[in-house]
Parts: C-alpha cells; structure tokens; sequence
C-alpha cells in the first residue's frame, strides 16, 4: 500500500475512531495497524493527532549546491572527452585535462577550485542522469595450441609486480558475426605493475605476422621487456616466440586452459581497449588494417596512456560472507611508468616532452574522426551469408572469394 492509500484510508476511519468508545478503538487501532503495516504506536500518534485535512506538508527542504551548471557542464565535457571515466578516475584526470581546459573554455580561477575539489560522490551524483551502459555479446575465436606445451610452464607463481616489464597478452578477433575467413585480429599487450597498454593489429593468425607485432611492441616500450603470460593460443604457443623470448632472455608463461582468470588484466584491457572502441564490426582489409594501426600507434596510444588515470587492486578482505576489495590511488600508465627506476630515461624523457605537446580533447576529437572511417570500412554480412556461407564446399569457395561474398 504506497502512501496516498494509507492516507485515504486514514480519513475514512479518522472520524469514527474519534466517537468511538474505548473497546471500538481497540479494534479500528488494530485493523488499521494490520493495513498499513504501522507500529502500534505510531498508529496510535497518527490516529489522536490532528486531522488529516488540516496537516500541513512540511516544504522539503533543497541543500543549497555549491557547483554551479558552468562548473557541471565543463566536467560533463571533460567526462565525455575522457571515454567516460568512472567518478575517481575521473578526479584523478581533472589535474591533467585543466591546463587545456582553459585554452577551451576560459575558465576562472574560482572555477578551477571547484573542479579540483569536487568530490567523486558528487560527480556520481551530478552526471547520473547521463550515464547509461550497454551490453553486447563478447565472440571469441581463441584455438588452443598444441605445440610445445611440455616447454612453456604454466604459471603458477606470482610475478615481482613492483617492477614493470612483465606484459599479459591476448589477441581479440574483428570478426563480426562470421569468424570464417581471414579477419583482422588486435594483439593486446599489458604490463602489470604499471598498466602501460601496446596494442597492434595484425591480419590473422600468423604465427610470424604475430612475432613482428611482438617486435614491435618490444620496442615501443619504455621500459626492458622481462616475461610475458599469455593463454593457450595457437598464435603464442610456437617455435617463432619461443625462440624469439630465448634469445632476448624473456620468461615466457602461460595460463591454464580455460581459466581467463589466470590473465585477468589483459582480460580486462580487451574491453576498455579494443572491444568498447572497435566494436563487434567484422575488418578484414588491408586498408582497415593500416588505419587501425596507425591509431594504435599513435593517438589511442597516447590517450590511454598519458590521459586516462587506472586503479589497481591492493587486496581483498573477507567481511563475513562479502568480499571488500581495496584500491590504491588512481595514477596514469604514464605516472607510474615515470615512477619505476628501471624505466628507459631516454624514452621517459621524449614521453615528457611529447605529453607536454598534447592536448587531450584533441586527441579524443582525432580519435573519433578516425574510428568513423575504420567502422565506415566494416565488412556488412547479411543473414543469408551468416547462414549459408560457412557451409559452401571448397570448390564453391575457390570459385566464389570469401570476400566477394561479404563486400556484395
């Protein structure tokens, strides 16, 4: 019974219970505390106050706010072009995105307290009505390899994770609805201790178009590669990255079989860096392919790295039948990277001077502009080639391309 019923019946029965005698009270008390679900003395309140047209509604009663629309609107912004941080990380971000707020949007120095001190309460509070989250069915096309299975250890020690160098990597497919053919595969590569992402597409599952990528990356680091931890993967698990990590003295692990717990932070890295940006588009072409790579390498890189705080996991307590899990500070990839002592001074100091020269709202601008032309190149399949296609014989394929049979 929501409200409004309770006071409607309270005005029928108000009345009566008043010319009632001292046994009808009882029975009016306790059918109306049985109604309405009411401790019996405060029926009893309710019921020897004041009528219920003569109650006034007490006004409520508005906390005077502090941040004003101008202060709420320049977050709003900064929250957009930050990929939508969550409210601490976003705190985190405020002191690296004000520098260039200013050029954008001339704020004054009264507004750039405020936006320093707001708190993430109030930032969940002030932004919930725009917030909103989608869900989209994950496909994956991970094989297990079963090559040198015997020579690469399944981890079951912890890394030292107070020294960066140890990467997880995992590939995540651009298949779209049809994983038939050759597609266009993102090689995801996380490092543990400061959560410095690389990331490369490459066409297919190649165990040699794989191992340039790795080549790639290994150099793109600003710090010397120690170990990488990878699933159980046809693509990792061969000859070319075994002997590659042999000769550069690279431990070289993996998880166990179907266990996506065991990589769970490139497992996280596969969502917020490539699946939200990129979609569930199927790319199979080689001029998608160099865009998406020139985005990885540059501005998406940049974004991620330089512009977008992460929290890590300190530990967990056990309260009871609930798991509390407690998080350090929010930083940058970036921050922690120039924390390390065993990072690269060369390459850190060429970071500083490049971080120094961006601007965040232009990157995410730069960013938007080219992921509409990489979904703008997505291969379309119908429902007739997502059903019929896969089961066409050899000699139907060699005759028909598989990818005439998409672009059509």
């Amino acid at each position: 019974m929501d409200i409004g019923a309770r006071m409607q019946y309270l005005k029928s029965i108000y009345q009566r219970y008043q010319r009632s005698t001292r046994r009808e009270k009882r029975e009016i008390l306790n059918e109306f505390s049985k109604v309405c679900k009411y401790n019996r003395k405060y029926a009893i309140r309710i019921l020897n106050g004041p009528a219920p047209d003569t109650r006034k509604n007490k006004p409520k009663r508005e906390r005077e706010k502090i941040y004003g629309h101008r202060v709420i609107s320049i977050l709003e912004a900064i929250w957009s072009a930050s990929d939508y941080l969550c409210s601490q990380r976003l705190k985190a971000a405020l002191p690296l995105w004000i520098p260039r707020v200013k050029e954008r949007f001339a704020i004054t120095a009264k507004l750039k307290r405020q936006l320093l001190s707001i708190s993430p309460a109030t930032i969940d509070r002030r932004l919930s009505l725009k917030r909103g989250r989608i869900k989209k069915k994950i496909y994956g096309t991970t094989r297990p390899g079963t090559l040198l299975k015997h020579q690469i250890p399944i981890k079951t020690d912890n890394w030292d994770v107070h020294t960066p160098g140890f990467l997880e990597v995992d590939l995540v497919s651009h298949s779209g609805a049809s994983a038939e053919g050759n597609f266009i595969h993102s090689l995801n590569c996380t490092d543990i201790h400061t959560t410095w992402t690389e990331t490369r597409a490459v066409m297919g599952r190649g165990q040699t178009m794989t191992l340039k990528a790795f080549e790639d990356i290994k150099e793109q680091l600003p710090f010397p590669l120690k170990g990488i931890d990878s699933d159980n993967d046809g693509a990792f698990i061969n000859y070319h990255l075994k002997a590659f990590c042999d000769r550069h003295k690279i431990q070289f692990t993996r998880g166990r079989p179907y266990k996506k717990d065991d990589n769970a932070h490139i497992e996280q890295k596969n969502w917020t860096h490539v699946r939200r940006i990129f979609g569930y588009f199927r790319y199979d072409t080689e001029e998608v392919l160099e865009l998406i790579n020139d985005l990885y390498s540059n501005e998406l890189k940049w974004f991620t790295n330089f512009f977008q705080p992460s929290v890590k996991l300190v530990k967990k307590i056990r309260i009871g039948s609930k798991l509390k899990r407690i998080y350090n500070e929010p930083k940058t990839p970036f921050q922690r990277v120039c924390e390390c002592k065993e990072a690269d001074s060369e390459k850190i100091a060429q970071l500083k001077k490049l971080f120094r020269s961006l601007d965040p709202f232009e990157l995410s601008q730069t960013i938007e502009k080219k992921l509409t032309k990489i979904q703008s190149l997505a291969t379309k399949i119908t429902k007739f080639q997502r059903t019929y296609l896969p089961k066409y014989s050899e000699e139907k394929t060699a005759l028909y391309p598989l990818n005439s049979w998409l672009h059509s």
